[in-house]
């Protein structure tokens, strides 16, 4: 009897077999920001690839704590399929390879639902219009204790050099896994907050950034549990301490060269650069559901937090929703813009999607670039993104613009998990919604 197609040892199974790979994982992010994959053995990659591995369409609204939110159209009928590329397949630990999957229907076309696809639209979007983007991601973490508290009980002192030191195992770890993997960190440190880390990824195309997201949160999560830690990726670890960001930073580019630099406007920003701000700020009261949209979110959007709380841009300014970084000798990757409201919780193909989205529509439609704020925002009268829930959402769901960019179903999908949070959590203290969900977005 012949071999079965799918038992076929192809080249990319002979080179994961060399690297002792044994069992390979597919992954989706679903609408709650949640990873979640399934396995097969390393001779069943073709089938991976070719057919793919079967997905209820309900994982697409599974909730942050194992619920699933209630959405028309949405539930145990039906299937879909995860496919991945044996391309793609990256060695994560002793034995296991991992690749970003698309979802797609049983023809083998995109899931409406899929965000990995919608990415990848709006990035040829982009290049329909003679433009590019690259896209980094700067991720805030906490480390945990394995019985979930603080990692730590010694005084913190934020960048310190003692702390990091105390925690160089760790780091070491993680940079020996990012070399393995293909991972490009820039940067690490201590952040201001207990028991804090954060990890700069290098400037890559959007899809491949976002894929790079997916990574580097494996990469440090199976690193803290090699250390008898667990890590934390939510908006805030403690109800009380300093929150974690999931900044993403895009420079975007055309033929005659970078949009933020080299031209007549504020430091330097093209006009077309400006409209792409522009449109960035002119959605951002729409896509808060999106970018900040958990119940834990409103935790960290706090004055004094550096999270971006207020509606406005401005060079360097760690508080502004927009934060520009202007080229320099200093700055290797070029002018840039950082959105700094998006947190661990949204899906980051969703939110890279929508920043350049938002960006491309500004261009489209001429937007003017918006006054500079200089100083504090909660000082010099820049209006505060709302922080309500319930409001947010249903601006979200209403909105022709989220639709536009992120299109009609995965706009209900997202709105419905989000809501299911404020239904389940919305009126418990900070300190119970935290404990319960503050491991959700770990890989």
């Amino acid at each position: 009897m012949a071999a079965p197609a799918d038992a076929a040892d192809t080249g990319a199974i002979a080179r994961l077999r060399e690297q002792g790979v044994e069992i390979v994982a597919g992954s989706i992010t679903d609408l709650a920001g949640v990873t979640r994959a399934k396995y097969v053995p390393v001779q069943r990659l073709t089938a991976f690839e070719r057919s793919g591995m079967g997905a209820s369409p309900s994982w697409s609204v599974f909730c942050a704590d194992t619920g699933i939110a209630s959405v028309p159209g949405i539930g145990v009928v039906g299937d879909l399929r995860i496919r991945i590329s044996g391309d793609d397949v990256r060695v994560i630990s002793d034995g296991v390879g991992w690749a970003p999957g698309g979802l797609f229907d049983q023809s083998g076309q995109p899931s409406p639902l899929c965000t990995r696809a919608l990415l990848a639209r709006v990035e040829a979007a982009l290049a329909e219009r003679g433009l590019s983007a690259r896209v980094g991601a700067e991720i805030e973490c906490t480390l945990l204790s394995g019985q979930g508290g603080h990692a730590s009980d010694e005084t913190w002192t934020p960048y310190g050099l003692r702390t990091s030191l105390d925690r160089s195992g760790f780091l070491l770890d993680v940079v020996r896994d990012a070399e393995r993997t293909g991972l490009g960190i820039e940067q690490l440190h201590t952040e201001y907050g207990h028991d804090q880390f954060e990890v700069s990824l290098a400037p890559d195309s959007p899809v491949a950034a976002a894929d790079a997201v997916v990574l580097a949160r494996i990469v440090l999560s199976r690193a803290a549990r090699r250390h008898g830690m667990t890590i934390s990726f939510a908006p805030v670890a403690f109800a009380d301490d300093a929150g974690n960001g999931a900044h993403v930073h895009v420079s975007l580019s055309d033929a005659e060269g970078p949009l933020l630099a080299g031209g007549d406007g504020p430091h330097g920003i093209r006009s077309a650069g400006g409209a792409a701000i522009g449109g960035i700020l002119a959605a951002l009261p729409d896509l808060i559901g999106l970018y900040a949209g958990s119940v834990l979110s409103a935790l960290r959007l706090k004055p004094g937090n550096w999270a971006g709380g207020s509606a406005c841009w401005g060079l360097e300014n760690r508080e502004a929703a927009v934060r520009f970084i202007a080229g320099s000798p200093a700055n290797p990757h070029g002018a840039n813009v950082e959105l700094k409201i998006i947190d661990g919780t949204a899906n980051p193909y969703l939110a890279i999607a929508a920043m350049l989205g938002s960006a491309l529509r500004g261009i489209d439609l001429g937007f003017e670039l918006p006054p500079e704020v200089t100083g504090n925002p909660m000082t010099s009268g820049a209006p505060p993104l709302p922080t309500d829930l319930g409001d947010i959402l249903d601006t979200f769901e209403s909105s022709a613009v989220s639709a536009e960019l992120l299109s009609a179903p995965i706009v209900r999908g997202v709105a419905a998990v989000r809501r299911y949070e404020l239904y389940n959590y919305g009126d418990r203290p900070a300190a119970e919604v935290v404990e319960a969900l503050r491991l959700a977005w770990t890989c």
